[in-house]
């Protein structure tokens, strides 16, 4: 049987270990701003949180009237902006490895000094890193949520927009309303010119969509040639003439194939959320509404009647 026996730190590692604790104790009491800005920084992956904690840093040193952040991650637009803006600005465009991540700058009624531009400088060198992060972070989670084909949401974007609304439209009172929107027979577009022409239809379809609401209007791809789009404060009179709109707007649609012009049709289900439903009774509905337009002859809408 053999003997154990522990294995007992040398000096030099008990003396590396010491110096490791002292250093991590130091950089966690730091009280100098870029160290603690980046040890804050370090807390989190929401760039809105990040932008707030450099906002609060830097007001402490470098005194501004409003700080701005813009950038476009993942085809959508990302804003920050706090305080009212004045006359003078300095602005940096973040870039790192070839890579852009939006534009940072403050603004301020009195002109920045050479030395506050210089500290703003020294400021972007700290939180760039962190900054890249989170915009990676947004745009892995965007992914997540788009429809690989056609830009737009996807399924599980869908859910969880249709579970707030819900949730919204039954706190405030709001009329939010859903569409279905189905492309006519489009098994025989993809059995007839292949899958290639049907996937530009697919996007070009999406586009018309996109193009036939509000911006505050969202739409997604739930199925095959299934379309959803959510509306906001909107009833179901002005939902169905929505749902018209992008009807004629897909209508109009021509696809070249070169051997001829490839158009199609689309059927809507519009449906109002009910006080205390819950989102699949929701789109239960509207799905009910789209079954009844493609009953009755295809390229047309219904509405799922309501009794108020």
């Amino acid at each position: 049987m053999k003997n154990l026996t522990s294995i007992q730190p040398s000096t030099s590692r008990l003396a590396r270990l010491a110096a490791l604790k002292q250093s991590f104790q130091e950089w966690s009491s730091a009280p100098d701003m870029l160290t603690r800005l980046s040890r804050r920084l370090s807390t989190t992956l929401c760039l809105e949180t990040q932008l707030g904690m450099i906002a609060e840093e830097v007001a402490e040193t470098i005194p501004f009237d409003a700080m701005n952040y813009r950038h476009r991650i993942a085809r959508q637009d990302f804003v920050f902006a706090t305080g009212v803006g004045g006359p003078h600005r300095c602005e940096y465009r973040l870039s790192i490895e070839g890579n852009y991540y939006g534009t940072l700058s403050f603004h301020r009624r009195q002109k920045f000094t050479e030395e506050e531009l210089a500290g703003f400088e020294m400021l972007i060198s700290a939180v760039i890193c962190p900054l890249r992060n989170a915009c990676r972070f947004i745009a892995i989670e965007q992914t997540a949520l788009t429809d690989s084909l056609t830009g737009i949401g996807n399924k599980r974007a869908m859910d969880e927009d249709l579970m707030r609304a819900s949730a919204l439209a039954g706190r405030h009172g709001a009329p939010w309303s859903l569409i279905l929107c189905d492309l006519d027979h489009f098994k025989r577009v993809n059995d007839t010119h292949g899958h290639m022409v049907g996937d530009h239809i697919l996007a070009r379809a999406a586009e018309q969509i996109e193009r036939s609401l509000r911006t505050s209007d969202t739409v997604y791809r739930f199925g095959g040639e299934e379309f959803a789009v959510l509306l906001p404060h909107t009833d179901e009179q002005a939902a169905r003439d929505v749902a018209d709109r992008i009807r004629l707007a897909i209508e109009g649609m021509r696809v070249d194939t070169e051997d001829e012009l490839v158009s199609v049709s689309a059927s809507c289900g519009v449906a109002r959320y009910l006080n205390g439903e819950d989102f699949g009774h929701w789109l239960a509905r509207a799905d009910e509404a789209l079954y009844r337009a493609k009953d009755h002859g295809r390229n047309c809408t219904r509405v799922f009647a309501t009794i108020t």
